[in-house]
């Protein structure tokens, strides 16, 4: 929280509102893929729907901000549950490539649905959160929102993983025949688990929407879903800290590469091999085991 305080450059401070609002989304997926073992691949989709349903609720229709945000969750919420009742029948593969194709679908809407959307051109005047007569206008103002959500959505999934929900899910990864043998409804939590990852990213969405002020379908396409499951997985796909690792990470990462010009993805691409190969469990676990053994040794 102190941090804002210390950052003279407004640049550095935007990029980790992103970090703050890619951290929320991989909570989520940390949720479903690490300990439900679901994968998937529409992450970016569902962003894509809390941002343009916030957005064009308070845009186009004078909604508050609040209420937006409310709506897309339920908007998102309603939406995962329809897709993830059929598709989470599926196992492995098959559920990703179910993901993949719902997350082309939305991005094919976003982009033909122009008079509601704007389409490719996208659209902007989307109004700033606001409490009372207090706006948040500044980055300052947008990132102790942002990380005050990310704390809520954060202390939400510690407490599911250590509760009776928790163990019912990691049961289900461990395998979904034993788990139904014990008695657990694994239908039943891979939904909720499911529609549950949905919702971070839709508020997620809703807090891009309003921080950014303009949408337009490109941030919302298959390769941003194929980043979030990275972050994830960099960072530890068993760990919801992890998740919150992988994401500072990839975010801030780029930015610092950008100095190199033509070899930035060259580089990139070495350091998420390396942390592959040596940090298989991802950096958060991997780290820990490394001091562990250091440890020991002595």
């Amino acid at each position: 929280m102190a941090i804002p305080l210390g950052l003279g450059n407004s640049y550095y401070l935007n990029v980790l509102v992103f970090v703050g609002i890619h951290s929320l989304i991989t909570i989520g997926l940390s949720l479903l893929m690490g300990y439900a073992g679901q994968i998937s691949l529409g992450q970016a989709a569902f962003f894509g729907l809390g941002a343009y349903t916030s957005g064009i609720l308070s845009t186009k229709f004078g909604v508050s901000p609040w209420l937006a945000l409310l709506a897309a969750i339920f908007v998102t919420g309603g939406i995962a549950f329809l897709i993830g009742a059929p598709a989470l029948k599926l196992k492995g593969h098959y559920l990703a490539m179910a993901t993949l194709a719902f997350g082309y679908i939305v991005y094919i809407i976003f982009n033909q649905a122009s008079s509601l959307t704007g389409g490719p051109s996208g659209f902007g005047q989307i109004p700033r959160f606001k409490l009372g007569n207090f706006l948040f206008k500044t980055d300052v103002h947008y990132y102790y929102l942002v990380w005050i959500l990310v704390i809520i959505a954060l202390l939400i999934s510690l407490n599911i993983t250590h509760s009776r929900v928790g163990r019912a899910l990691r049961s289900i990864h461990a395998g979904e025949l034993t788990a139904n043998v014990m008695g657990v409804n694994t239908a039943k939590y891979k939904i909720q688990i499911f529609v549950l990852s949905a919702v971070y990213a839709s508020v997620a969405g809703s807090l891009y929407a309003h921080f950014i002020t303009f949408l337009n379908p490109s941030p919302f396409g298959f390769h941003f879903s194929i980043v979030l499951v990275t972050m994830v997985v960099v960072g530890g796909v068993a760990s919801v800290w992890g998740a919150m690792v992988g994401a500072a990470l990839l975010t801030i990462l780029p930015e610092y590469l950008r100095a190199f010009q033509d070899y930035d993805i060259l580089i990139y691409g070495s350091i998420l091999l390396l942390i592959m190969v040596f940090l298989p469990k991802g950096l958060f676990v991997g780290i820990f085991d490394l001091v562990k053994k250091r440890k020991n040794r002595q």
